[in-house]
């Protein structure tokens, strides 16, 4: 009897790797592209340190200390690691297994299934170039699918819960961490203002599970592709593989990994939010050619409807909402192969600002 191959469990990237290269040797007469990656030397650093612990300390020095420095890593790095964040290490663990068996599931299973309402994807549909190409596959999961009944998880039965466990607990450190930033800047929610940031609940969030699979053409590819992340926080569980990396100072450098720690960076509309005190800083994944990576996202974004807002006037920026901003994104990345984001929104463009 024939023998049968074991279904493919990774996605096609290797054979959208091979005909990207075409692509660009043909718009290049022949040669070779640059690689998408730069193999330089990267310095690798611990990121700022945060212990969440102090936070709800009786002391109020203490509390205004621990925001202070957080403050101050978002305006200056717009990263920081986390620790004493209530997130147990065991639910991290169990998160873990349950996404390598979701993601050891056959490629067919997880792209045409309809496993979890649908939210796989995997590389870059809209990559023109080997400088676009993500070498990952992911689940972009929104919050308020976890507990539907008709949210399809297929044999994986304990999936679901497990999801749900680490969304909740995500959340509330997205929410701590968030309002003390707020409250850094002047806003009081104690003191009549709406809680910070409007129109965030758990029907708007989102969580991502993240898988580098292992990648032959390394360290010239991108796990991730360069970018900023378009909420107002996001929240990041990474394994101990490694390939983070931030722009730092006009220079890459990467995150070194932390067992006990989670990670927090910025994102564009908190940016846009803090007048551009607190920093959207671009990140990216490189590729490992020995070993997968994996890791969970929280992104905290509002409901598409709702105004991003200003921590006061003047803001640099116009009115917009959410929606607004995701819709101007996505136009923007199917016309020019790239997010540009925040510079759209401003009252004045770079462009306009040149020629007063």
């Amino acid at each position: 009897m024939p023998a049968f191959a074991e279904p493919a469990i990774d996605p096609p990237l290797a054979d959208s790797y091979r005909a990207l290269l075409r692509s660009d040797q043909l718009r290049r007469g022949g040669i070779a592209p640059a690689p998408a990656s730069e193999s330089v030397a990267v310095l690798e650093r611990a990121l700022p340190m945060i212990d969440l612990k102090r936070l709800t300390s009786g002391d109020a020095g203490e509390r205004k200390a621990c925001a202070d420095a957080m403050a101050t890593a978002a305006s200056e790095w717009g990263f920081f690691q986390v620790i004493n964040h209530d997130v147990g290490r065991e639910l991290l663990e169990e998160m873990r297994r349950e996404q390598a068996r979701l993601f050891r599931l056959p490629f067919d299973t997880k792209e045409k299934a309809g496993l979890l309402n649908g939210s796989y994807r995997w590389g870059n549909p809209t990559a023109t170039s080997l400088r676009h190409l993500s070498w990952s596959e992911a689940f972009h999961v929104p919050l308020a699918s976890i507990s539907r009944e008709d949210c399809d998880y297929g044999k994986l039965s304990s999936l679901r819960g497990v999801m749900q466990e680490v969304a909740d607990a995500m959340s509330r450190v997205a929410d701590t961490v968030a309002a003390a930033l707020a409250e850094d800047l002047g806003h009081d929610a104690g003191g009549g203002e709406p809680a910070f940031p409007a129109g965030c609940d758990g029907t708007t969030c989102f969580l991502r599970l993240n898988r580098y699979p292992a990648c032959p053409f390394a360290p010239d590819t991108f796990g991730l592709v360069p970018h900023t992340d378009s909420d107002f926080l996001t929240i990041l569980c990474q394994d101990q593989v490694g390939g983070l990396q931030l722009m730092k100072d006009s220079r890459w450098v990467a995150v070194k990994p932390r067992s006990d720690a989670l990670i927090v960076n910025i994102g564009d509309l908190f940016q846009a939010w803090s007048n551009n005190r607190y920093k959207s800083v671009e990140h990216k994944v490189v590729a490992n050619a020995k070993a997968e990576r994996l890791s969970v996202a929280y992104f905290l974004c509002p409901s598409y409807d709702s105004p991003v807002g200003t921590c006061g006037e003047p803001s640099p920026y116009r009115p917009f909402t959410f929606g607004e901003y995701r819709r101007k994104v996505q136009d923007d990345v199917k016309r020019t192969g790239k997010k540009i984001g925040l510079p759209n929104f401003l009252k004045q463009s770079p462009v306009d600002a040149m020629n007063h």
